[in-house]
């Protein structure tokens, strides 16, 4: 780890008449920042003694360490170059602000101080010209600020296999060192500094420059992911200049010591880790592929979509008949809502033709392997069968698991789920679930695990009885042996913070919160909306994401909505009722921008959280004893 460290430690200037030996380096003056290059140690002026200006290049930097006895010369190349009275004459013009000479004219080697402006300079353009894609933080949200000011704790990005870096996150943690931009240094160029990570919270960090201890007073957030971020060594490699900050230059006055010591057994990056970051931003599906998407005006089917855009893996579908491409649906890649094109006919799911009966020109299809896999099942034996009774999660209101009835059984595990009491009269409102589909529930699961069931629109013998129900409805349960029983080691816990998908408006990602962990069950709350928006979520879902996934990937971050936003709300949906609607859409929240949108007329449908929160990554009393 301190091979690269040398750029701020070590003199390895060819002079012979060097005064630094190899086990001591001479302390350098406290207000001085430290630069390196070309493997030497140099400083910036200050306006005090020891100090000298390389007559070739202009470099300024410490007397001691120039080459020469006459020290005019920052190195052994610039001495050389340094030929004759005239290119003298030429330089020192240039050094002082003057044009130069037609004869200096083929020394157009710039300072290093230029050379460093001009690449900072360059940097900066690059950065200005990322932002400008990426998504511009609205009302100024901050997820540092907002963590820091409420204690909040973030999920880890170990719990997000999907996203970035999910699957090689490694042992960061708080301690780990960074090598980072110093912010608190008065240079014309671009510096950097060591800090360690203080907090994280999902792919942001709280770091704290070296030296400053206990003192807090320059903490900042940034994302670990971010090109800014580098491992320690970073700066030797890249010939980068590595410079305490202002405020601390005071503190010690041999830095290699300080920091030889401070890093000793430390943690920091792997050296190629913003490669990794780098190949786990690659996705697979491309702009102009097609494929097959769930019909949002009606669920019973499916339709043909093309790749619009992608975005940190999420897919911007344009229906394959829209013409001014407004008729669009987002998912992410991994979502079981898109399959490969053919897919609906392999199975014997209702599929809408499109009007248009060629490919448009550059469209193609995506390859089938590109698509989420589905556990394989053995439909041979006991399986489900049309009538039988289960609990599913509403596709039209996430936030409640109703009565439901299996409508018809598909092929390779598919099925067709209805919700009792509200469906369409042509079925047009059956969803399509996998039968290992976390979604998807034995009767009795809601009761054992005390959460609300929503029985049948119009239903009146309250409260709900699956024994009564069945009886009256003359129906047998889905035997509990069918459904998907594997909970994974989630790492989830109540109160973590993550950004998620409002699936009821897919296109928004928002500030969201785990309230509630059932198993591998997540209730997902998003933070400054009312509990009747909270979502049902699987804990393996691809709509949920670390904090700091939309500055990483350039998506749009919805913030918690304001206090006024709230009220209003609270208050339209005292005056009106929500209705579920035949899009997958559901109850829309609205945006940063929609918060003077009405609100749906309609039936409102409320869900009770049950009394306990109970919070398992294992699969004990997972499920209830039918009644005889």
């Amino acid at each position: 780890m301190f091979d690269g460290y040398d750029s701020c430690s070590e003199d390895t200037s060819s002079s012979s008449s060097s005064d630094e030996s190899e086990e001591e380096v001479a302390p350098l003056p406290s207000s001085l920042p430290i630069i390196k290059n070309n493997g030497q140690v140099y400083t910036y002026p200050d306006g005090k003694s020891g100090m000298a200006t390389c007559e070739m290049c202009g470099m300024v930097g410490v007397r001691d360490a120039f080459y020469s006895k006459t020290k005019r010369f920052c190195s052994v190349s610039c001495s050389r170059s340094y030929s004759s009275n005239s290119k003298k004459a030429s330089i020192l013009a240039r050094l002082q602000g003057k044009p130069p000479t037609k004869k200096a004219k083929v020394l157009q080697k710039q300072p290093l101080v230029a050379k460093l402006a001009e690449y900072a300079q360059y940097q900066a353009t690059l950065q200005n010209q990322a932002k400008t894609k990426a998504a511009v933080p609205v009302e100024g949200f901050s997820w540092g600020n907002y963590i820091n000011s409420n204690s909040f704790t973030a999920a880890p990005v170990t719990c997000f296999k999907h996203a970035p870096m999910g699957t090689c996150w490694g042992d960061i943690a708080e301690g780990v060192r960074v090598e980072v931009p110093n912010t608190d240094c008065s240079l014309p160029t671009k510096v950097f500094w060591i800090a360690g990570i203080v907090k994280l919270a999902g792919y942001n960090a709280l770091l704290r420059y070296e030296g400053f201890e206990n003192d807090s007073s320059l903490d900042f957030w940034c994302n670990i992911c971010g090109s800014d971020i580098h491992p320690v060594g970073w700066c030797a490699t890249s010939g980068k200049p590595l410079v305490p900050p202002r405020t601390i230059q005071h503190k010690y006055t041999n830095w290699k010591a300080f920091l030889v010591k401070r890093l000793t057994g430390a943690k920091t990056l792997p050296p190629d880790f913003s490669q990794k970051v780098s190949e786990s931003m690659q996705y697979p599906f491309k702009t102009s592929m097609r494929v097959e998407v769930v019909d949002k005006t009606h669920l019973c089917r499916t339709r043909v979509a093309v790749v619009e855009s992608v975005i940190g893996g999420r897919l911007r579908l344009v229906y394959e008949e829209s013409e001014d491409k407004s008729d669009d649906f987002w998912c992410h890649m991994y979502s079981p809502l898109i399959h490969h094109i053919g897919w609906s006919r392999s199975i014997g799911h209702r599929f809408k033709r499109s009007d248009i009966t060629k490919k448009q020109d550059g469209h193609f299809d995506a390859p089938p392997h590109l698509f989420m896999k589905v556990k394989e099942v053995d439909a041979a034996g006991e399986w489900f069968k049309e009538g039988m009774k289960l609990e599913a999660i509403d596709p039209l209101n996430l936030s409640a698991i109703c009565v439901a009835t299996v409508r018809k059984v598909l092929a390779d595990g598919y099925l067709m789920i209805g919700i009792d009491g509200s469906e369409a009269a042509d079925g047009s409102d059956w969803f399509c679930y996998h039968a290992t589909s976390p979604s998807i529930f034995p009767v009795g699961f809601c009761e054992i695990n005390m959460i609300e069931l929503t029985p049948p629109r119009g239903y009146a013998k309250l409260p709900f009885k699956w024994f009564d129900y069945l009886r009256e409805t003359d129906s047998i349960a889905a035997p509990v042996k069918l459904f998907n029983k594997e909970v994974p080691n989630h790492g989830f816990h109540v109160g973590m913070k993550l950004e998620a998908v409002d699936l009821m408006e897919p296109r928004l990602v928002c500030v969201a919160t785990v309230t509630r962990i059932i198993h591998r069950l997540l209730r997902i709350h998003f933070d400054g909306w009312e509990d009747e928006y909270d979502q049902w979520v699987d804990c393996e879902s691809p709509d949920l994401y670390p904090v700091g996934w939309c500055q990483l990937t350039g998506y749009q971050l919805q913030p918690p909505a304001p206090q006024s936003s709230r009220d209003s709300q609270s208050s339209s949906s005292k005056q009106k009722k929500k209705a579920k609607s035949q899009q997958y859409k559901g109850q829309k929240k609205m945006t940063s921008l929609q918060l003077k949108e009405e609100l749906l007329d309609g039936e409102e449908y409320s869900f009770l959280q049950g009394t306990s929160d109970q919070e398992s990554n294992g699969s004990a009393s997972y499920y209830i004893k039918q009644e005889p």
